[in-house]
């Protein structure tokens, strides 16, 4: 100890010019472990049902030891890449620049994606049909502000940063992380699946997935998988790996060829990973890939599932971890994984893909994925004499979400809900709490034990569309007045009878001269712009039932702090449960009417008010601080390590009390 302490108070004498907005040389707790689970969307409502039904046994001892559990405040919105960057550098987002999934450039007017922007080359040399970057190209997170566990290492300590969201490509330091949500898969998307089959429904209007329609030939068909574009050829064409298959449909069975791998699998049998190499240069570059397939069904047709090509752990071909190694050493500790961000085929089940069924299977696997994944990190963990580890899991977020109808008769698609998965949230839960159970075991009695989650849930039953209740009220002009339905990524507003828009799930904007390319509203008027809205959308009541839908619509200037706070939305719509934004409105489009009924199978959601669905936060230490939020766990952990918090981290200390004067 003697011996690191020397070298942090070098290290901060040379490089002082760089760090001291980062955080002061601090002397560290010795052999100070603070292991912290996230278990995204876990909420206290729930949680509370199940541990009253037994289902919670380990979350009941460590209570009983002396543990503390407590509703936990989300951001605003209490959406994930919000409230995850929220937990990531102990600020809202005005300090770190994450308002929605969805944000929106001034500049072009269109929709853009919140957490991560990749720029390909722009100069090449020019061989016929060939061409040759002149230049690299570069993804990076948009996410502003500095991570804790950039602090933790600047000061010595040991962090695992196990798929925390928010954070692809992974900030550049000396902590081992793996990057989580926001990980697109090897063609840049969130998740685009397949279904290979021949009896293709007359609907191929899918987000997020893709049929392929084959010709069975005695039993013989060939498919392509789709990869990424190839930048080394003119258009940018996509590449493909052939799929060759032979079904038997007396044994039920089908045999596989997938870009060179063999296998055989059975009606209801999921392969093993199988890795796929997309040629871009041939005989110089390939980009790997990875997979699993489903044989569905064999007679009387054949439905063959193959789930979105992951980025290769062992040879990825975008940024995944720090160091660029610590991937390739978890496949080696417990074999290939989901490197995707949202790993469970979510779009597989909204398009029909799969059943009710057939995604519990698939989440399932999942999950028992990164239960494995967790022993590893356990073992590492218990092994050193001081450090941090975070280790995440999606599957309570996730299922929620998907299977949030099979349980609630209130949905409106509950009646088309498989009954036999009524209960799958209750079992998701018992599940973390075996992996809980696996943490406490592990772990020795001075280990500082936190479990967080993000935000809570709530039933997701009717939409509002925003830009359709702008358009009605006079707020929003389109270029063709008798033909609303028509806009679409916020093309088709006529931005000079516009004085307010919306885009992303929560936020409303102002089109404000000066930020707005188009901007009509003068600074002047925007406050009472303002107030106008929020008294009007406060007001708003559902026909159907005649409640009033939109709880809070916050005022960013006053819920928000940093230098950021006025490049987002400037509304956030806080609803009441059952209610949220449509789809179509987060994508800037109109809609015939304001409300509908939320048919989708994604029939559980948090984008809501968020004193609505607070997160839940359990720790062995006391929790001092009145209303404990998500802002608070950055500083909280600094601090357990005797690190002084940068003074732009608007939160606090969880085990202190508060003084006057704190924040």
């Amino acid at each position: 100890m003697h011996r690191r302490l020397m070298l942090m108070v070098l290290v901060f004498i040379i490089v002082a010019p760089a760090t001291i907005l980062v955080a002061p040389a601090t002397i560290l707790a010795a052999d100070t472990k603070v292991l912290v689970l996230g278990f995204d969307g876990m909420d206290p409502q729930l949680l509370a049902e199940y541990r009253g039904r037994g289902l919670m046994p380990n979350f009941d001892k460590f209570m009983a030891d002396g543990g503390q559990l407590t509703p936990f405040g989300t951001s605003i919105p209490p959406q994930s890449p919000v409230a995850w960057s929220n937990f990531i550098t102990g600020r809202d987002p005005g300090g770190h620049g994450i308002f929605d999934f969805i944000h929106r450039d001034p500049e072009t007017m269109l929709p853009t994606s919140s957490t991560s922007e990749a720029k390909g080359a722009t100069r090449f040399w020019q061989f016929g049909s060939w061409k040759i970057p002149r230049e690299s190209a570069d993804i990076h997170n948009l996410r502003q502000g500095t991570a804790f566990w950039e602090i933790l290492t600047e000061h010595g300590v040991d962090a695992t940063i196990f798929r925390v969201p928010a954070n692809f490509p992974p900030v550049e330091c000396e902590a081992r992380s793996l990057s989580g949500m926001g990980t697109p898969d090897i063609t840049g998307n969130y998740g685009i699946s397949t279904l290979i089959t021949d009896d293709p429904p007359l609907n191929r209007d899918l987000g997020g997935g893709r049929i392929v329609s084959v010709w069975l030939d005695d039993g013989i068909f060939t498919a392509d998988l789709i990869g990424p574009r190839n930048s080394y050829r003119e258009g940018d064409p996509e590449t493909t790996v052939p799929i060759e298959g032979k079904v038997d449909r007396r044994t039920h069975a089908a045999w596989l060829n997938v870009g060179g791998t063999e296998l055989v699998l059975n009606q209801g049998e999921w392969s093993d990973w199988v890795t796929v190499q997309f040629e871009m240069v041939p005989y110089l570059q390939k980009v790997s890939g990875t997979c699993r397939l489903f044989l569905m069904e064999t007679d009387p047709v054949l439905r063959l599932y193959a789930t979105p090509v992951q980025i290769d752990p062992k040879n990825p071909v975008m940024p995944i971890s720090t160091p660029d190694s610590y991937s390739k050493e978890v496949v080696d500790q417990t074999g290939y994984f989901y490197t995707q961000g949202l790993p469970d085929d979510t779009s597989g089940l909204e398009n029909g893909f799969l059943s009710d069924h057939d995604y519990v299977q698939q989440s399932g696997m999942v999950l028992s994925e990164r239960i494995e994944q967790l022993s590893a990190e356990l073992d590492r963990f218990a092994d050193l004499e001081e450090g941090f580890l975070f280790f995440y899991f999606n599957s309570p977020d996730q299922i929620c979400h998907m299977i949030w109808r099979n349980m609630d008769v209130s949905s409106p698609t509950h009646a088309e809900a498989d009954s036999r998965h009524a209960d799958r949230l209750a079992e998701v839960y018992a599940e973390l709490d075996s992996a809980f159970g696996q943490v406490l075991e592990q772990v020795t009695d001075d280990t500082i034990v936190m479990v967080m989650s993000d935000h809570g849930f709530a039933p997701w039953n009717r939409a509002f569309n925003v830009n359709t209740w702008l358009h009605q009220n006079g707020y929003l002009g389109l270029k063709d007045e008798s033909n609303p339905t028509s806009v679409d990524m916020l093309l088709g507003i006529d931005w000079s009878r516009t004085k307010a828009y919306a885009v992303g799930i929560n936020g409303l904007y102002i089109n404000l001269a000066g930020r707005e390319r188009d901007g009509i509203v003068d600074a002047a008027d925007k406050d009472a712009l303002l107030t106008e809205l929020k008294t009007k959308l406060e007001a708003v009541v559902d026909p159907q039932s005649g409640k009033l839908a939109i709880k809070v619509a916050d005022r960013a200037d006053q819920v928000y702090h940093g230098p950021l706070s006025d490049t987002g939305p400037d509304l956030i719509m806080g609803y009441h449960r059952g209610w949220r934004g449509s789809n179509e409105s987060a994508l800037g489009k109109v809609t015939d009417t304001v409300f509908s009924d939320n048919m989708l199978k994604w029939s559980g959601d948090h984008c809501i008010a968020a004193d609505e669905v607070p997160g839940i936060l359990m720790a062995n230490r006391s929790i001092q601080r009145d209303n404990p939020a998500l802002v608070d766990m950055a500083p909280t952990i600094l601090k357990l390590f005797g690190i002084t918090p940068p003074v732009e981290m608007v939160g606090g200390d969880l085990f202190a009390l508060r003084k006057k004067g704190d924040r």
